[in-house]
């Protein structure tokens, strides 16, 4: 008796995910000073970024941010319009019931906007992820600066201003702030380029947004720990020459000027009409030596042709001559009569004991 089999549940097969990225940065002062290097958390700066996760909670957080206070009147709601502007009929006019319908000028409008929230719900985890994954972008770019401390003595834009030219930070700068750091926060304020949030208002929206991101030792988000400099892929200064970012730069094709444009048309009508000159060439030439080889051909079929005519008109005279001397043979046979056929009995008669003497031994 054999044993029952054992039914196992089918396995899940999940898609095997990269292990994160380990990313070092250097920590510095405020004025440049590199202090020592920090590893970042491997979990929020070092995983694959998920772009259409991104673009999902960030269309979901732009969304929210909207008002939804639009609205627009019906014809229920327009003041007026309550009697009938003429008679059913005998106008010749096409039938009217209100002046305030949507085809009348002051009239309602037809399904327009009414106020709604745009709100969309995104799960936390989602939320989270899509952060992680646009911190991990900008580590991987080397765009995640850290500082020990923002020790301004009073809110200045010019110390402000000489602490990101120590950083060697350019473009757009998100500054992630901690609670007590209100002295920072005003001194920022005034650069149009610089954003400063609190680090518990971190999103992935103003993470995208930024060229660069800035912490501090109270902010950075993880577990950090202390690393080599020797790990350190840049470590940006004052003499670094600014780079304008990837995205921010416009296509080469729309910074041409008109007559480039006009030029570059030119050039490429110029380019079409030679190509067609030569294919036009080409086909002449073809249909040239078509026609010369036609005529080669039509001249040797003209002379094979020829040349067996006359052979079957040759081979007709000596048929014709043969036919004629084979007639005249008869006609002279027929003639001679018996004594023509009477001579070789003769002949062979007289021939014949003089042969058998000669040939006896």
């Amino acid at each position: 008796m054999t044993a029952a089999p054992v039914l196992t549940a089918p396995s899940i097969r999940r898609r095997p995910r990269p292990e994160p990225a380990r990313r070092t940065v250097p920590r510095r002062r405020v004025d440049g000073t590199v202090i020592d290097a920090v590893v970042l958390d491997p979990g929020i700066f070092g995983v694959v970024p998920n772009t259409s996760l991104l673009h999902q909670v960030i269309t979901a957080q732009l969304a929210a941010a909207r008002s939804g206070t639009q609205s627009t009147r019906t014809r229920a709601e327009v003041r007026g319009g309550g009697a009938k502007p003429f008679r059913q009929k005998g106008t010749g006019r096409a039938r009217q019931g209100s002046i305030r319908s949507p085809q009348w000028t002051g009239g309602g409008v037809a399904l327009g906007p009414k106020p709604r929230s745009y709100r969309q719900r995104t799960p936390k985890k989602m939320i989270r992820l899509a952060l992680h994954s646009a911190l991990s972008d900008r580590a991987g770019e080397n765009k995640v600066a850290l500082v020990d401390e923002w020790s301004f003595p009073a809110p200045k834009t010019k110390d402000a201003i000489a602490a990101l030219s120590a950083l060697g930070l350019d473009g757009k700068v998100l500054v992630v702030l901690g609670p007590d750091d209100g002295i920072p926060d005003r001194s920022f304020a005034n650069l149009p380029d610089v954003r400063t949030i609190q680090s518990v208002e971190l999103n992935a929206y103003d993470v995208m947004r930024s060229d660069w991101v800035v912490f501090t030792d109270t902010t950075l988000p993880g577990e950090s720990a202390s690393g080599s400099l020797d790990d350190v892929a840049h470590i940006p200064g004052p003499s670094d020459e600014p780079v304008e970012p990837a995205r921010a730069s416009r296509p080469a094709a729309r910074r041409r000027t008109r007559s480039a444009r006009k030029s570059a048309d030119a050039a490429t009508a110029a380019d079409t009409a030679t190509a067609t000159d030569a294919d036009a060439d080409a086909d002449a030439a073809a249909d040239t030596a078509a026609k010369s080889t036609g005529a080669a051909k039509s001249t040797t079929a003209r002379k094979s042709t020829r040349s067996t005519k006359a052979a079957g008109a040759r081979k007709s005279a000596a048929e014709d001559t043969t036919d004629s001397e084979t007639i005249t043979d008869s006609e002279t046979t027929e003639s001679a009569g018996p004594e023509a056929e009477a001579a070789p009995a003769v002949e062979d008669a007289s021939a014949g004991p003089h042969d058998e003497e000669e040939g006896a031994p």
